[in-house]
């Protein structure tokens, strides 16, 4: 029996025997559901239509679903019911320009939606769907969705559809429709890191997410690195800013979260004014639509930021010895005489000599102005109520690492040696490895921002962020350094290189894998890993699949910046009931001027197929629920012999 205490706390809940039984019926039946079906995506970089895209169309399930119940209808047609699913704002306005007679393909798209909808509801309770639907449609819904004895209600289902049409609410109620099967057709997602930088808009996916009922995201650097910002660090701060501005994403900066680059534009101004900025010129993916700034400007404003980077990373260097990055300390190299540079012993031309807030005698010191400029971005982010509810979700519904339904879940690498063991890593005068190192840069992580007292850190709160962002063994990172001031300021791409960790190279033996795995308490032979981080790169003939089918790299390059070295859009990892699957992207077309837009369905490669169909008792989930139904039998049994008194 449980304890008589927590059951009694269960009684204000379930107050007498049949309330709990009907409580146990209910949880009974939930287990004996089919599994949901879960999406991990990873390396989202701000690509907010083409992630919303790969959202609604359910990786191609939804166009597979459409298949299999419309075969009588043409190529032509499916794809259009396609299409109405995935931007139904933009297939109402094309079918008010073309149809003839606007209501009846209203009442018959309807129809078909609400078939799709029943295809992809089929997991989940009653309740569970009719919960997903918007609060003033939801009754109309759920009649037209359950209504099955269609020679009874045959008038009935014909007059909802015809009232939706007079009461003019077609459009509306299809727009919600379609994003109800949306909904449904994605049991829980997990974004296995960088939300962030390079796409336009990672604002406005952080909104849609926290829409999403069951989400979770394992951090990725370019996430820890916004995180560290949002604690005012200033190394995070011109990093996130330098790295945004070099792509032109004024509208996320300035109107999404608020962050005022004003200072920044007039101190660029002012002391780069007759610098042309070859090397900082931006790289236009999206225009900006309300924050528009000129090239040079920007160009400008990318040079100002990246010294002052530069300078407040040395500092940290210096303050941090333990993160062992003394060779990333550059400025202090520069032998201004010859115009060059000495770099771990090799020494460079350098392509750009004007520095001119640079004191050659002290050069990471920052001049008043630098900390005036600094001081005003920090507050701006402090400032910023959007961001600051962005990261609170991000810690909320995210963490370094994820075990969840036998799969190990982590956006970059576990260090290791050479000879697969794990790396030793000193931080803050301890020594940890492998889990041990994940589980306490995940704590120290949340106290540098909610509790910084309470950390180990040394120096500024954030900048153990700043470590993880580009640290040499940060397992968000996995690479040896970050090139970023040879990338500005040299020519020759010698030095441009940035070599990755051993991780990467040891994943491709399967015992590699499997002491992964056995390190978070998994079972190599049914558990797998879920990676993201590096791009696989298809077009060199690099797969994805890794350590024998243990693991999986799912970062396929959604990010339009990386589309060409990739050669196609990204992966989703499919989880249902009867298998796992790889979907594998093509670039994501926007709409056209004339209002058509190209779908591309995207190549789904099954790699497991599971022995049996697993149900809801099979999950993590599952075991909580037999954990609350087996409570709720005590409870039954407290009732029957009368410890706990039955209220009505």
């Amino acid at each position: 029996m449980s304890d008589i205490k927590l059951l009694e706390l269960l009684a204000k809940e379930y107050p007498n025997i049949e309330s709990a039984n009907e409580e146990i019926i209910n949880l009974s039946a939930i287990l004996a559901l089919p599994k949901g079906t879960e999406y991990f995506l990873s390396d989202l970089h701000g690509e907010h239509e083409a992630f919303v895209h790969m959202m609604k169309s359910a990786s191609g399930t939804i166009k597979q679903k459409i298949d299999e119940e419309f075969c009588e209808l043409s190529d032509e047609e499916r794809d259009a019911l396609a299409a109405l699913v995935y931007n139904a704002p933009a297939e109402i306005k094309r079918r008010k320009e073309r149809e003839e007679d606007f209501d009846k393909w209203a009442m018959d798209a309807i129809f078909r939606l609400i078939i799709i909808c029943k295809a992809v509801s089929t997991k989940y309770t009653r309740s569970r769907v009719r919960r997903n639907m918007p609060k003033y449609s939801a009754y109309i819904m759920d009649e037209l969705l359950y209504a099955d004895d269609e020679d009874n209600r045959l008038d009935y289902y014909r007059e909802i559809l015809q009232s939706i049409v007079d009461r003019e609410m077609a459009e509306t109620f299809i727009i919600e429709l379609s994003e109800v099967i949306g909904r449904l057709a994605c049991d829980h997602l997990h974004i296995i890191g960088d939300v962030w930088d390079r796409g336009s808009r990672p604002d406005e996916i952080m909104d849609y997410l926290m829409t999403v009922p069951k989400v979770d995201i394992q951090w990725g650097n370019h996430d820890i690195v916004w995180m560290g910002a949002a604690t005012g660090n200033w190394a995070c701060i011109t990093n996130v800013i330098r790295m945004n501005v070099s792509y032109n994403n004024f509208d996320m900066l300035e109107l999404g979260y608020g962050i005022n680059l004003r200072p920044l534009a007039v101190f660029a101004e002012k002391y780069y004014g007759d610098d042309p900025c070859t090397k900082f010129m931006p790289h236009v993916i999206d225009k900006n639509k309300y924050a528009p700034i000129d090239n040079m400007l920007a160009a400008k404003m990318h040079k100002a930021i990246a010294i002052c980077q530069f300078k407040i990373e040395g500092q940290r260097i210096m303050a941090h010895p333990e993160y062992k990055m003394e060779h990333r300390l550059i400025l202090d190299k520069i032998n201004w005489e010859e115009g060059t540079v000495e770099i771990e012993g090799k020494t460079w031309e350098l392509s750009d000599l004007n520095f001119p807030t640079v004191d050659p005698k002290n050069p990471y010191a920052f001049t008043e102005e630098e900390e005036a400029l600094l001081d005003t971005l920090e507050a701006s982010f402090l400032q910023s109520e959007r961001l600051q509810k962005h990261i609170k979700f991000m810690f909320s519904h995210g963490s370094l690492y994820k075990v969840t339904n036998g799969n190990l879940l982590y956006h970059g690498c576990i260090p290791m040696n050479e000879d697969g063991s794990f790396t030793d890593v000193a931080i803050n005068g301890e020594v940890f490895k492998g889990k041990a190192l994940m589980d306490y840069f995940d704590d120290q992580v949340r106290k540098a921002y909610f509790a910084p007292d309470e950390s180990e850190e040394i120096g500024r709160s954030g900048d153990l962020m700043w470590y993880l962002w580009n640290g040499a063994n940060s397992p968000l990172f996995g690479k040896g350094k970050m090139t970023t001031f040879e990338r500005l300021f040299i020519d020759d791409k010698a030095s441009h290189k940035e070599p990755t960790c051993l991780y990467y190279q040891l994943i491709k033996e399967r015992k590699n894998c499997e002491n992964i795995l056995r390190e978070f308490g998994l079972d190599p032979e049914i558990s797998k890993i879920l990676n993201g981080h590096v791009p696989v790169k298809i077009k060199n003939g690099e797969s994805p699949i890794k350590g024998d089918g243990l693991l999986f790299v799912i970062d396929g390059g959604i990010s339009k910046a990386y589309q060409k070295q990739t050669g196609i859009a990204g992966y989703t990892f499919i989880f249902n009931s009867r298998f796992m699957a790889l979907a594998e992207h093509k670039p994501y077309s926007p709409m056209k001027e004339d209002g058509t837009q190209e779908f591309h369905s995207p190549s789904i490669q099954r790699v497991v197929e599971l022995p049996r169909r697993l149900l809801v008792e099979d999950t993590d989930n599952g075991k909580l629920l037999k954990e609350r139904r087996q409570l709720l039998m005590d409870l039954v049994v407290a009732f029957k012999k009368g410890w706990i008194k039955e209220t009505y």
